[in-house]
Protein backbone atom coordinates (compact mmCIF):
# COMPACT_ATOMS: atom_id res chain seq x y z
CA UNK A 1 0.00 0.00 0.00
CA UNK A 2 1.35 3.39 -0.94
CA UNK A 3 2.06 6.05 1.65
CA UNK A 4 -0.67 8.22 0.09
CA UNK A 5 -3.26 5.43 0.43
CA UNK A 6 -2.19 4.82 4.03
CA UNK A 7 -2.45 8.53 4.86
CA UNK A 8 -5.95 8.50 3.39
CA UNK A 9 -6.89 5.63 5.71
CA UNK A 10 -5.60 7.62 8.70
CA UNK A 11 -7.65 10.62 7.58
CA UNK A 12 -10.71 8.41 7.14
CA UNK A 13 -10.24 7.04 10.67
CA UNK A 14 -9.99 10.58 12.06
CA UNK A 15 -13.18 11.50 10.18
CA UNK A 16 -14.99 8.67 12.02
CA UNK A 17 -14.40 10.31 15.40
CA UNK A 18 -17.74 11.69 16.59
CA UNK A 19 -17.93 15.44 15.92
CA UNK A 20 -18.48 16.20 19.61
CA UNK A 21 -15.18 14.52 20.50
CA UNK A 22 -13.29 15.87 17.50
CA UNK A 23 -14.30 19.39 18.55
CA UNK A 24 -12.73 18.77 21.96
CA UNK A 25 -9.34 17.77 20.54
CA UNK A 26 -6.96 20.62 21.26
CA UNK A 27 -3.45 21.42 20.10
CA UNK A 28 -2.73 18.01 18.59
CA UNK A 29 -1.33 17.08 15.17
CA UNK A 30 -1.50 13.67 13.49
CA UNK A 31 1.39 12.34 11.41
CA UNK A 32 2.15 9.22 9.42
CA UNK A 33 5.70 7.92 9.61
CA UNK A 34 7.10 4.85 7.94
CA UNK A 35 8.87 3.27 10.91
CA UNK A 36 9.08 3.74 14.67
CA UNK A 37 12.28 3.90 16.69
CA UNK A 38 14.33 0.70 16.10
CA UNK A 39 13.96 -0.11 19.81
CA UNK A 40 10.20 -0.57 19.25
CA UNK A 41 9.94 -2.01 15.72
CA UNK A 42 6.37 -3.33 16.15
CA UNK A 43 4.86 -0.10 17.48
CA UNK A 44 1.78 0.84 15.45
CA UNK A 45 1.12 4.27 16.93
CA UNK A 46 2.40 6.75 19.48
CA UNK A 47 0.98 9.68 21.41
CA UNK A 48 3.46 12.31 22.55
CA UNK A 49 2.23 15.21 24.63
CA UNK A 50 0.17 16.26 27.60
CA UNK A 51 -3.29 14.68 27.78
CA UNK A 52 -6.23 17.03 28.09
CA UNK A 53 -6.88 15.71 31.61
CA UNK A 54 -3.44 16.83 32.78
CA UNK A 55 -3.39 20.32 31.29
CA UNK A 56 -3.65 23.21 33.67
CA UNK A 57 -3.13 26.93 33.83
CA UNK A 58 0.51 26.44 32.89
CA UNK A 59 -0.47 24.95 29.53
CA UNK A 60 0.06 27.77 27.06
CA UNK A 61 2.40 28.47 24.20
CA UNK A 62 3.48 24.85 23.83
CA UNK A 63 4.04 22.91 20.65
CA UNK A 64 1.16 20.65 19.60
CA UNK A 65 0.91 17.14 20.92
CA UNK A 66 1.76 14.53 18.31
CA UNK A 67 -0.06 11.40 17.29
CA UNK A 68 2.08 9.26 15.02
CA UNK A 69 0.72 6.29 13.06
CA UNK A 70 3.42 3.97 11.74
CA UNK A 71 2.89 2.56 8.27
CA UNK A 72 5.56 -0.17 8.15
CA UNK A 73 4.57 -2.20 11.23
CA UNK A 74 0.89 -1.90 10.35
CA UNK A 75 1.42 -3.23 6.84
CA UNK A 76 3.62 -6.07 8.13
CA UNK A 77 0.96 -7.05 10.67
CA UNK A 78 -2.00 -7.05 8.29
CA UNK A 79 -2.37 -9.43 5.37
CA UNK A 80 -5.25 -7.71 3.57
CA UNK A 81 -6.40 -4.17 2.87
CA UNK A 82 -9.47 -4.79 5.03
CA UNK A 83 -7.26 -5.71 7.98
CA UNK A 84 -5.14 -2.58 7.40
CA UNK A 85 -8.28 -0.41 7.43
CA UNK A 86 -9.44 -1.98 10.70
CA UNK A 87 -6.03 -1.76 12.35
CA UNK A 88 -5.52 1.88 11.33
CA UNK A 89 -8.94 2.73 12.78
CA UNK A 90 -8.14 0.95 16.04
CA UNK A 91 -4.70 2.57 16.28
CA UNK A 92 -6.00 6.07 15.57
CA UNK A 93 -8.76 5.70 18.17
CA UNK A 94 -6.25 4.29 20.67
CA UNK A 95 -3.87 7.23 20.25
CA UNK A 96 -6.66 9.83 20.28
CA UNK A 97 -7.91 8.25 23.51
CA UNK A 98 -4.46 8.89 25.03
CA UNK A 99 -4.94 12.56 24.10
CA UNK A 100 -8.16 12.46 26.15
CA UNK A 101 -6.32 10.93 29.11
CA UNK A 102 -7.02 7.21 28.80
CA UNK A 103 -4.12 4.93 29.72
CA UNK A 104 -3.23 1.61 28.09
CA UNK A 105 -4.91 -0.43 30.84
CA UNK A 106 -8.21 1.41 30.39
CA UNK A 107 -7.99 1.07 26.61
CA UNK A 108 -7.31 -2.64 26.89
CA UNK A 109 -10.40 -3.07 29.10
CA UNK A 110 -12.46 -1.19 26.49
CA UNK A 111 -11.09 -3.33 23.64
CA UNK A 112 -9.03 -0.58 21.96
CA UNK A 113 -5.55 -1.97 22.42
Amino acid sequence: MSREDFETLVGDALDQIPPQLAAMMDNVAVFVEDEPDPATPDLLGLYEGTPLTERGEWYAGVLPDRIIIYRGPTLRLCETRELVVAEVRTTVIHEVAHHFGFDDHELHELGWS
